[in-house]
């Protein structure tokens, strides 16, 4: 498998990602959406769980809003050396081509009953006045990988609002955009939602693309 970067020219990892099998593209000529159901086995999101689990903290926002509801969900920064981690990051590597370099660790996070986050975009904003602290070693984030770990009871879809598309969460199932357009510049269009939990628990795991080479 070749590389291709961080993922700024969008077309080598359109062409990588739909050269694998069960992948869905959503149809939209505002965004570059895709989902692909049972990308990870049951048994590595259970594993996953665990560790998001061991780790959580109260999630974080960049450019606070003053809205102290906005984002209600737990976070929990994973071990690259984990086996289940890297196992999770190499089949990631492999849907997309994409460098892992360009990388930023995987993180996971878990939303409760009533936990949700509020409509936003993953890029951060050139304006926004938390822009140089996160953006300055590895520039701004290109891709985006997030995938459900389980189905809560009730709840929990993902709406990316500009396009009114949600997607019900499923066990293993994957979903990935580009948060730029095919000219590069950063797509308001991506912005989206986690949608409030009405009952049980939901665990997602997020992998996003930067620039430049990682790192912190």
């Amino acid at each position: 498998m070749t590389t291709s970067g961080s993922g700024i020219d969008e077309a080598p990892v359109v062409a990588t990602i739909l050269g694998h099998a069960g992948v869905q593209r959503i149809p939209s000529p505002k965004l570059t959406l895709f989902v692909r159901r049972g990308f990870l086995t049951a048994r590595l999101c259970e594993a996953l769980i665990e560790r998001i689990d061991a780790v959580r903290r109260p999630s974080t926002i960049a450019d606070a809003t003053g809205d102290a509801g906005f984002r209600t969900s737990e976070t929990g920064d994973l071990s690259a050396g984990d086996p289940a981690v890297m196992a999770a990051e190499a089949t990631i590597t492999a849907l997309t081509g994409l460098d892992p370099i360009y990388g930023e660790p995987l993180q996971g996070q878990r939303y409760a009953v009533g936990q949700e986050f509020k409509g936003h975009t993953d890029y951060f904003e050139p304006n926004g006045v938390d822009f140089e602290r996160y953006c300055s070693v590895a520039g701004n984030r290109t891709w985006t990988v997030m995938i459900y770990l389980n189905e809560p009871e009730a709840g929990g879809a993902t709406r990316f609002t500009a396009v009114d598309k949600i997607i019900q969460p499923e066990t293993g199932k994957l979903v990935c955009w580009n948060n730029r357009r095919a000219d590069r510049t950063l797509n308001p269009a991506t912005i989206h939602q986690g949608m409030k939990v009405r009952a049980g628990t939901k665990y997602v795991v997020t992998k996003w693309f930067r620039e430049r080479p990682w790192g912190w």
